[in-house]
């Protein structure tokens, strides 16, 4: 996965995590409709593997 998939992949994370849904969904989606076979499978494995981080309190993070 690019670096800057994953970077906007963490971002919406981040964005869920404090409620800005909408926003989220601006950073995360161009990039998952923009990405190839390849990268879309990194994508879908790394948001299974992640799952937690968008609803996880931020305190807790590690």
């Amino acid at each position: 996965m690019r670096p800057s998939t994953l970077r906007a992949l963490q971002r919406a994370a981040e964005l869920t995590r404090q409620n800005h849904f909408t926003e989220a969904l601006l950073v995360a989606e161009p990039v998952i409709l923009n990405a190839d076979d390849q990268e879309g499978a990194e994508i879908r494995r790394w948001l299974a593997e992640h799952v937690t981080d968008f609803t996880r309190d931020k305190e807790i993070r590690s």
